[in-house]
């Protein structure tokens, strides 16, 4: 699908790899909305690449409206990256045999909330959108692609909340693909494993902890770059051929229980 001329929309687009996927679709000619919560970097990014920042907590269902609005207004919306997302860990029960102690269930409400419902919710309204469209010359309304993770299949210990998060996006991928077929749009899911992001922090110290954890990767022994994955969420979108898939980007790794 040639995306050039089109709009997209990444929701967690500000940073990390949302950032690299906005700027991987607008050097293929997309018009990026970048969808986030951090408005000084992603009006720095949308700026830097010539799309659109708008303010989006995905749990919010009137700012992804806004969000889908906008992008309808910059172009055909084509597409859509969900790449919001938050982690939690906590183990299921304490150790002093407290129900207080007990996994926080807000917590998990909330990791849920925002990594599976927020997915879900911004693929049905940009899915609704994009029903309104014209066709491509491919017969294509547009691609969908949601991040996922490697904890959807190799959930560690404490990472209940994260993996069910992340286990719903993998499951709805299917059914979703499905529905969406009557329209013409596909839907694929993306699984990183060990990706080099802010969230490790900079300096010697997080150096030298990023290098332990790319030990246990298969091979390249290192942490994925978030342009790594980039190029496979640009891949799943452009690929006319690519629908209903979970892709493992992960060096080949399998996790530990810990």
């Amino acid at each position: 699908m040639d995306i050039n001329g089109a709009s997209a929309i990444v929701t967690g687009g500000a940073s990390g790899i949302g950032a690299a996927v906005a700027r991987q679709l607008a050097a293929k000619g997309a018009t990026v909305v970048v969808a986030d919560l951090n408005a000084d970097k992603g009006t720095e990014l949308a700026n830097e690449i010539g799309g659109k920042f708008v303010a989006v907590d995905v749990t919010n269902t009137d700012q992804i409206e806004d969000a889908v609005n906008t992008a309808a207004d910059l172009g055909p919306l084509r597409v859509l990256v969900n790449s919001a997302g938050i982690g939690w860990a906590q183990r299921t029960i304490g150790k002093d045999g407290e129900y207080a102690s007990a996994h926080n269930l807000d917590a998990y409400k909330k990791v849920i909330a925002i990594n599976l419902i927020g997915t879900f919710d911004a693929i049905r309204i940009a899915a609704t959108a994009m029903s309104r469209l014209d066709p491509t010359p491919t017969e294509e309304r547009g691609a969908i692609v949601s991040m996922a993770s490697v904890a959807a299949f190799d959930g560690q210990i404490g990472q209940a909340a994260y993996s069910s998060s992340k286990g719903g996006v993998v499951g709805m991928t299917l059914p979703v693909a499905r529905d969406l077929s009557a329209v013409g749009i596909r839907v694929n899911t993306v699984a990183p494993g060990l990706i080099d992001t802010p969230i490790y922090g900079e300096g010697e110290a997080s150096e030298a902890f990023k290098a332990k954890l790319g030990e246990s990767v298969l091979f390249p022994k290192r942490l994925g770059e978030p342009d790594e994955l980039a190029s496979m969420v640009l891949e799943l979108v452009t690929n006319s051929y690519m629908n209903a898939e979970v892709v493992r980007v992960d060096g080949g790794i399998r996790m530990p229980p810990k």
